[in-house]
């Protein structure tokens, strides 16, 4: 498990690329390398140690199931639950960049995708695009949902 290493992974959501490299994930997808990335969690522990929740959203990111945050520190993050079958794969990071696998405003394709992954992890499942997950912008008393 290198670093540098792009993973074309199903994910909780949908086809995507994981990595510990942002800045790879970026050029891959041809976007601003100075726009930020989702980042997957394996637990809220390793969500603690990344960004601080806001009190009052504790309980509604706790329950909620394939949602991301964008927390005041603008960085974003979707804690895998357990009983998903993304999550003995992202257990193995703790935590990993993670995008849609196709470039910026196109559908999934399958030969892009799998030309520019170092890695292709194959589950009991085929690779399908399913919904995206919900998007919620949080501040200190405020939360906003984007998609």
């Amino acid at each position: 498990m290198h670093k540098n290493l792009v993973y074309l992974v199903q994910t909780d959501t949908t086809v995507g690329f994981s990595s510990l490299n942002d800045e790879k994930l970026s050029l891959i997808k041809q976007r601003n390398t100075s726009q930020k990335i989702l980042q997957t969690v394996d637990s809220f522990d390793t969500l603690k140690q990344m960004t601080r929740v806001p009190l009052r959203f504790r309980k509604k990111i706790r329950n909620s199931k394939k949602t991301t945050f964008i927390y005041p520190n603008k960085n974003s993050f979707r804690v895998i639950p357990k009983d998903d079958n993304f999550y003995p794969f992202i257990s193995k990071f703790n935590n990993l960049y993670s995008t849609s696998a196709n470039l910026t405003s196109e559908s999934f394709d399958i030969d892009f995708a799998s030309k520019n992954s170092d890695v292709i992890v194959y589950t009991k499942e085929d690779f399908s695009e399913k919904s995206a997950s919900n998007i919620f912008i949080l501040s200190k008393n405020k939360m906003n949902k984007i998609r």
